[in-house]
């Protein structure tokens, strides 16, 4: 069996596309669908197994992406003939890149468009690192695309609705067009083979099996990216776009290669769901013969395989690129490679963005608090692009979702796997507090209430430091007045002061010195002095007034060039600060953006930044560092 992962954007035509892939020759089974409304859909093609696993577009599925390639033997990117969608593209077309997989380009919807499919092309290769080259070029009559001609066989084939084309002869108005768009295939290819360049210099016309053969291997090669054409509602272009995937795409040995160059990997975890009657589910593809039911794999004992209609029991050993569903294996989960003995991450590229939504979630009734911290991190073991963590103040469960629609998807697999009805919320803004000038403050620390008494006397000093210094303690103390034993405990109460100032945050960016203090023989003890330390700071804090502090983020967005001003713009509106932005050293067409921005704007940025950006842009975020808040930023909920 061989596979390949059909990406690209919202309403490229990707579901109407593999349902006629996989209905071409008249019989198809029904597709697999995991958390994220990802599926798998198994078919034959001339007697070859085939599966095609598609990811749903925008950047709330982008996450699912990565394991997804990663158990393909090649990529067909989906993509709208029209310039305009060319940016739509630019993240697949990155992760493509970094991914290394052999690629096809499918442009969609040929014809509804009026635009030249060169300069279509023209604008995708402004994203592309590898050149995109046609394999086809279009039969125009008048304003309208009626057919294809294929330029490695000089073939050319009529367009007919709702069923396949029809093989016709080269119109005479075409020939100059299909040689110059031919010329310049063979001259793309022969960058990379030297007999055809010979031919080529030779004026020799080159044969076209040949001409095929080397299409295979600079696909195999990921030297170029192979664009057809076809209008997926029209059932047009599939024939030829499945011979090219029969003859070109590589086997699964190749696959194995790339994710595993020991050769000791045995199986590539790519879905995951929760099913209510199933529980935990993971979709793995077998790199190697002989996996099978109760097989070690990632350190544990399989548990029952299911073919890919997640009900029928495999008994029977699986071969190397063949699909199962594990169930009752929790310790399988898409995003790992599987040894024997060891479950290993996925490259790098794989890799999940980070987080563009944080916010807080809760059940709707209290009862459901121990079913939600139990079934939270049994979601996360499933979906690559889940976060979770806690909120230090409320204890609230966070979740770092990849959007909107993620989030939802999110609160409807609880409520329907795990019968938990949720509701979300902002999180509050994480402010500090501290003071702007000294203050000396002299505390004692008495008490007699039958028994040992508590006694202790300090003087300390508390002084603002400079922004992001955090907290310092020193000690002055001269001729022992405060015994060195106690001195610690001293600093104890200091910090035990800080967790809450007198406006409800945690203070910092202060320094307390102990400068002179008294104890008693008898009733000095560590508690005490500790007790006097912590009223003594508690005192300046309140005396000396505090100012509230605000945390400053830094971002790094990853951005398509274009929409650079859209970003300066933004920023400006939500009170940040530009930094600049550099050219992205690896990925045509797009730039790392820097910028500091109020920590509490961030949830309105990540929705903006999808807007302005139509859902190409992404972010990783870190404090960097507080600063004082002049007006509070409003912050509206999600979900």
């Amino acid at each position: 069996m061989r596979a390949i992962g059909v990406i690209g954007p919202s309403q490229s035509g990707k579901s109407t596309l593999i349902d006629g892939i996989a209905g071409i020759d008249g019989a198809r089974s029904s597709s697999l669908t995991f958390l994220g409304e990802t599926a798998i859909t198994p078919f034959d093609y001339i007697g070859d197994a085939w599966a095609a696993l598609e990811v749903p577009g925008g950047h709330d599925a982008q996450s699912q992406i990565g394991p997804v390639l990663a158990a393909c033997d090649a990529a067909v990117l989906c993509v709208p003939a029209a310039v305009e969608a060319a940016v739509l593209a630019a993240p697949y077309l990155r992760l493509l890149d970094e991914a290394k997989i052999p690629t096809f380009l499918f442009i969609n919807k040929i014809d509804v468009t009026s635009e030249r499919v060169a300069d279509i092309v023209a604008s995708l290769q402004h994203y592309c690192r590898h050149g995109i080259v046609l394999r086809q070029v279009p039969i125009r009559v008048g304003d309208e695309i009626t057919g294809v001609i294929d330029l490695i066989s000089e073939r050319a084939w009529a367009y007919h609705e709702g069923c396949r084309s029809s093989l016709v002869e080269l119109p005479e108005n075409m020939r100059e067009r299909e040689e110059q768009a031919r010329s310049e295939l063979l001259e793309a290819f022969a960058d990379y083979d030297d007999s055809l360049l010979e031919q080529i210099i030779e004026d020799k016309a080159p044969v076209a099996k040949d001409v095929y053969s080397i299409s295979t291997k600079v696909l195999q090669h990921r030297d170029l990216v192979p664009a057809f054409l076809g209008s997926a509602t029209l059932c047009n272009g599939f024939q030829r776009l499945l011979k090219s995937l029969r003859h070109e795409v590589p086997s699964v040995g190749t696959l194995r290669d790339r994710l595993s160059p020991e050769n000791n990997v045995r199986a590539v975890g790519c879905l995951g769901d929760f099913k209510k009657h199933l529980g935990k589910i993971s979709l793995v593809r077998a790199l190697e013969d002989g996996l099978r039911p109760k097989s070690r794999l990632g350190g544990s004992e399989l548990g029952n395989l299911n073919s890919l209609d997640a009900k029928s029991p495999i008994n029977s050993p699986l071969k190397a690129g063949e699909f199962a569903v594990a169930i009752k294996s929790d310790h399988i989960s898409p995003g790992g490679l599987f040894t024997e003995n060891e479950a290993l991450r996925l490259p790098a590229w794989a890799s999940a963005h980070s987080p563009a939504l944080r916010l807080r979630i809760h059940p709707k009734h209290e009862k459901d608090e121990g079913k939600l911290a139990t079934a939270l991190p049994r979601l996360s073991e499933i979906d690559p692009g889940l976060e979770l963590t806690q909120d230090e103040l409320s204890g609230s469960q966070v979740l770092g979702v990849q959007g909107p629609q993620h989030l939802n998807a999110i609160i409807l697999k609880l409520a329907d796997a795990f019968g938990i009805n949720v509701e979300s919320s902002s999180l509050p803004a994480e402010l500090r507090e501290t003071i702007q000038s000294k203050i000396t403050i002299y505390h004692r620390h008495r008490k007699q209430s039958g028994g040992a008494g508590q006694f202790a006397d300090v003087v300390v000093d508390v002084s603002p430091l400079r922004r992001g210094s955090g907290f310092a303690f020193a000690e002055t103390v001269k001729g022992g007045a405060v015994p060195r034993n106690y001195i610690p405990s001293v600093e104890a109460g200091a910090r035990d002061a800080l967790s809450k100032g007198p406006s409800g945050f945690p203070v910092v960016d202060i320094k307390v010195e102990l400068k002179d203090g008294k104890s008693h023989s008898v009733d000095s003890s560590d508690f005490a002095f500790r007790t006097a330390g912590y009223n003594a700071v508690k005192e300046a804090l309140e005396t000396a007034g505090t100012t509230i502090l605000q945390p400053i983020t830094k971002l790094e967005i990853q951005v398509p060039s274009v929409f650079d001003g859209a970003l300066v713009q933004l920023v400006s509106s939500l009170r940040g600060q530009v930094l600049g932005f550099d050219t992205h050293p690896a990925s045509e067409g797009w730039d790392v953006f820097g910028a500091l921005l109020p920590m509490v704007a961030e949830e309105e940025f990540s929705l903006a930044l999808s807007s302005a950006t139509r859902g190409t842009a992404w972010f990783h975020s870190e404090l960097d560092h507080f600063e004082e808040l002049r007006e509070p930023m409003k912050r509206e909920t999600v979900g």
